[in-house]
């Protein structure tokens, strides 16, 4: 079975374009079997040959890799912190900020970013980067419509001030998204931007081997601007974030 992993690895680079050896292979291997199992597929190699065929079947399976669980303001004291050194740390240093919500999902982070910036009269520099590896995610985050369930940390206030009710639902308002720019981008293979003053990725980096998250967690450092604050999901303390050149300055946050 090792084998066949070796062999499905190698095609999910030629035809999904994801390394899966970064990722930890027991949960990678779980997902796997979980969608040939809905598929009444036995085998790894019938289960390529019928993605090959089926574009649907491929583009599932994607999304399933790609682990799109997000909310707004998730973990919110973590946000309230987060706010606290924007303010201290970020607006009182430079003129106006160049972010990035990595591996964003449904775009609940970046929407969240865009108002927290807009209530506490933030100036960005260009439009918010958000980015992530789903296209069919990324879709559905350009579109912003998201259900009551889905705003369950968004108080009343930001639902009138932000929001437009719609179709069972609330679409985020135009001047929201308009300071929000998507991109398709695989934070294992993709050439990253650099001059960043806020990247935020959050509840990515535990699916990855150690090896691959500290790659990482060096190329963010390598993206920010001196000064610049990256903040983390709130299972994704980095030991020793000295090793990449951060400063811890609060629970999940750390700076360049």
């Amino acid at each position: 079975m090792k084998k066949n992993f070796e062999e499905f690895n190698k095609w999910a680079i030629r035809h999904l374009g994801m390394d899966l050896e970064s990722y930890k292979e027991s949960q990678l291997q779980r997902r796997i079997l979980n969608m040939m199992e809905n598929r009444e597929v036995t085998s790894l190699k019938d289960y390529m040959n019928l993605m090959e065929k089926d574009k649907e079947v491929k583009d599932e399976l994607k999304d399933y890799l790609t682990i799109n669980v997000t909310e707004f303001f998730r973990n919110p004291e973590l946000f309230t912190a987060l706010t606290k050194h924007v303010k201290s740390d970020l607006q009182t240093n430079f003129s106006s900020l160049k972010c990035w919500s990595a591996a964003c999902s449904n775009g609940s982070e970046p929407y969240s970013l865009a108002m927290l910036f807009e209530e506490n009269d933030i100036k960005l520099s260009g439009k918010i980067l958000a980015t992530d590896i789903d296209k069919i995610i990324l879709d559905r985050a350009k579109k912003g419509f998201y259900f009551k369930n889905e705003l369950k940390n968004v108080s009343q206030k930001q639902l009138q001030s932000h929001f437009l009710e719609k179709d069972n639902g609330f679409e985020v308002k135009k001047e929201i998204k308009n300071n929000i720019r998507f991109k398709e981008h695989d934070l294992l293979q993709s050439r990253f931007e650099t001059g960043f003053h806020l990247i935020i990725c959050r509840n990515v980096t535990i699916y990855f081997k150690s090896e691959a998250r500290d790659a990482l967690y060096q190329k963010f450092y390598d993206s920010l601007a001196p000064g610049g604050i990256f903040f983390t999901g709130a299972t994704e303390t980095i030991n020793q974030p000295e090793k990449f050149g951060f400063k811890k300055i609060d629970s999940f946050i750390y700076q360049k």
